[in-house]
């Protein structure tokens, strides 16, 4: 357990030199934030329809990569740039957002 503190306290510390964290940019903070309001609204119709998480949680993620995409589509007929990393900011907020909520979930009976 000792050895497990110490990987993770090196991994927080050190610095990727040259690496950029995807969601340092304005832009993929927004279309992580749309993924994540995207699965939610998706996660909660689900589990609400079907009282089944997993399945809940599939059509979030889902969800949130069909917004990213079907937003890089509208860019792409608009004239806008698309970037693949758009698609993964918003696929991140989507799967941040389905990892989360059952763990704050309570139990239907």
């Amino acid at each position: 357990m000792r050895h497990f503190f110490f990987i993770i306290l090196f991994m927080l510390t050190t610095n990727m030199v040259g690496q950029n964290f995807i969601l340092q940019e304005p832009d993929k903070q927004i279309h992580f934030a749309a993924g994540m309001v995207a699965s939610a609204a998706s996660y909660h119709w689900s589990y609400k329809k079907y009282n089944n998480k997993t399945r809940a949680q599939i059509t979030g993620i889902l969800t949130s990569i069909s917004a990213g995409v079907l937003k890089e589509l509208y860019d792409s007929r608009t004239g806008g740039t698309v970037e693949r990393r758009d698609v993964l900011a918003t696929m991140m907020g989507g799967a941040a957002v389905t990892v989360i909520i059952p763990l704050f979930q309570k139990k239907r009976k």
